[in-house]
């Protein structure tokens, strides 16, 4: 089932789920009991959400040996953690925002694991019972200033910096899908999430070993090698095979702060 999160211009922000081009709503969330109503609005009609409202977006880096020695850094023995603020999320259709602190804003496409319930110390073996379902994340990055500033805050850490979507699936296998990334049309990423150092269900009983995963939080699983700069005029689509696709404008902006 495919579980997504829309407004209009007469309904409030509400979960919903997808029946081929149309949307039905919920009642109640799809962390606890909920009821489905019959699909009536068309999704081109709508206003796509990010799928959820996470207290958290946990990543992890360098998961993909090959992303790591473009790099130029070793992939770690351990799942290498940081977060991006929830205040980065963006939809599907919704602009990248390039902010003028930055001179290298790069796409990175990742799979995206939704967490259905709260949990502390799983055991890797029952990972997949706290999951809600998986979508699509891009892990953007001002490359130039996660290398000035030697930790990755404010490098992953803008507005607009983490788009998602366009759904949650919650029929979807983790260990064998394609994941590809073009930026207009060319081809910039390909690769399969069976070339991840660490599987997501490795990567859900660590994360949880460090700090309590809550409904709704996100955790983004690693990039394959070829990521690149994005200029304003872009579009980058972002597909993972069994999910679908995540597209997203690429916008400039200016600032008076452009040098803080």
């Amino acid at each position: 089932m495919k579980l997504i999160r829309f407004k209009t211009s007469k309904l409030s922000p509400r979960f919903g789920w997808v029946y081929q081009d149309l949307i039905g709503e919920i009642d109640g969330t799809p962390y606890g009991d909920f009821r489905r109503f019959d699909p009536e609005h068309q999704l081109t009609s709508v206003k796509i959400l990010p799928p959820c409202v996470p207290s958290k977006i946990i990543c992890v880096g360098r998961n993909f040996t090959d992303h790591a020695r473009e790099s130029g850094v070793e992939v770690a023995n351990i799942p290498l953690l940081f977060l991006k603020p929830p205040s980065s999320l963006i939809g599907t259709g919704d602009p990248i925002i390039l902010p003028p602190q930055s001179q290298i804003v790069e796409h990175e496409a990742e799979l995206a694991v939704v967490i259905k319930q709260e949990a502390r110390w799983i055991e890797a073996e029952k990972a997949m019972d706290y999951v809600l379902g998986f979508s699509i994340a891009n892990d953007v990055t001002a490359r130039d200033l996660q290398r000035r500033d030697n930790q990755w805050t404010r490098g992953k850490g803008f507005d607009t910096f983490c788009p998602l979507g366009p759904w949650i699936e919650t029929e979807f296998d983790p260990s064998d899908a394609l994941i590809t990334c073009h930026v207009d049309d060319e081809l910039r990423q390909m690769a399969s999430t069976r070339d991840m150092v660490f599987t997501v269900q490795q990567i859900i009983a660590f994360i949880s070993s460090v700090m309590t995963l809550m409904p709704g939080d996100i955790i983004l699983t690693g990039t394959p090698a070829g990521v690149g700069q994005l200029i304003a005029g872009n579009t980058v689509s972002i597909r993972i095979e069994g999910i679908g696709s995540l597209i997203n404008p690429v916008v400039a902006t200016s600032s008076p702060y452009a040098d803080v």
